[in-house]
């Protein structure tokens, strides 16, 4: 049974010491297959896992595509005029769906209680300068592609990014109270806090301030145990990350390459787009080769037809139209790679 061979995997991740709670949940063809839990959590445990939140905001845009609200190629200005300073007025929604805007940063000086002020952050990216001709270069938009989508969708929609994820995903699914990008106070106690692995020996994160990561973001913004944990973070919508489960995320993914119970959150014709709609190059900011389709990064290991998003500390989760498998892969222990998610993964897959 896969179940039990996922499941003796992650309880020997973290008797081992190499994890110290882990979720995984596996759908494949609409129907949950394997549901395991290890170290100190339950299924229903939420974590912040980053930026495989973006796969929630990304579904929110297509969302909106389908419904004749939005346009891939239509001009983030057109919704959000002051966007179009400093030159702007040429990037796409496209442009930032596959990290090619030019827009990747937030600021060398931006402050934890910064990126909690939705309007001081968005305004600040409007008025930001662009780092490259838009569509020429792909560059991660760690923080930018959630405010840029997020603001795009809040005043297309005139609903708040929170109601608009409750209604276009949560609700229909019925994971409503499991997907979160602001989490309420009161909700905050469901979420396993994360831990910081000792630095490794001589190890050093600091960086030239002349080097592109430098100039995204603040160091105070890199992802740490200490930020993810913070209430205020928890509490506010940075919709370039998300507070989730694997049963969660894994059946939103399953949604999206299929139907669960009845429900399929976007069609196939958007699934073959953000599949085919593709631009790869050196990422502009941290100089990994990289390819982005429409909203999701393609591919896992051995297969490149999976739409996925990894996040900072080892979680993903992806979704592969060619196998039907939805997979999601949740820990809090925040390693520098995704070892052991790829490890259950491939687990999974074989």
């Amino acid at each position: 049974m896969l179940q039990k061979v996922v499941q003796d995997a992650i309880d020997e991740q973290v008797k081992s010491g190499r994890e110290v709670a882990v979720q995984v949940a596996v759908y494949r063809d609409g129907e949950l297959i394997v549901d395991a839990v290890a170290g100190p959590a339950t299924s229903s445990t939420l974590f912040y896992t980053w930026s495989m939140g973006k796969a929630m905001t990304a579904t929110l845009v297509h969302r909106l595509v389908q419904q004749g609200v939005l346009d891939y190629a239509r001009p983030i200005a057109e919704v959000w005029p002051e966007f179009g300073a400093r030159d702007k007025s040429g990037v796409t929604l496209r442009h930032v769906l596959q990290h090619t805007a030019g827009v990747p940063g937030i600021g060398a000086t931006t402050t934890i209680s910064e990126i909690c002020d939705w309007d001081l952050i968005c305004g600040r990216i409007a008025d930001s300068e662009l780092w490259w001709e838009p569509g020429t270069q792909v560059g991660y938009h760690a923080y930018t592609f959630g405010y840029i989508l997020g603001e795009v969708c809040r005043r297309a929609s005139g609903k708040p990014l929170g109601e608009l994820l409750r209604e276009e995903i949560g609700t229909p699914l019925g994971v409503a109270d499991d997907l979160w990008f602001g989490m309420p106070a009161a909700e905050q106690h469901r979420l396993a806090p994360l831990v910081d692995p000792p630095p490794p020996p001589g190890m050093s994160f600091e960086l030239p301030p002349d080097s592109p990561m430098a100039r995204a973001s603040s160091p105070e913004l890199w992802p740490t145990a200490a930020l993810g944990n913070c209430p205020d973070v928890l509490g506010a919508d940075i919709p370039a990350g998300g507070k989730m489960n694997a049963r969660a995320i894994a059946r939103l993914y399953a949604s999206l390459i299929g139907e669960v119970d009845g429900v399929r959150l976007l069609s196939p014709e958007t699934i073959e787009a953000i599949q085919t709609d593709t631009f790869s190059g050196t990422d502009q900011v941290f100089g990994n080769p990289a390819r982005f389709g429409l909203g999701f990064a393609l591919g896992r290991p051995g297969d490149d037809s999976a739409l996925a998003w990894g996040g900072m500390g080892g979680t993903f989760g992806y979704g592969d139209p060619s196998t039907g498998i939805a997979f999601a892969y949740c820990k809090n222990l925040q390693t520098m790679d995704f070892e052991d998610a790829n490890e259950i993964a491939n687990l999974v897959n074989a």
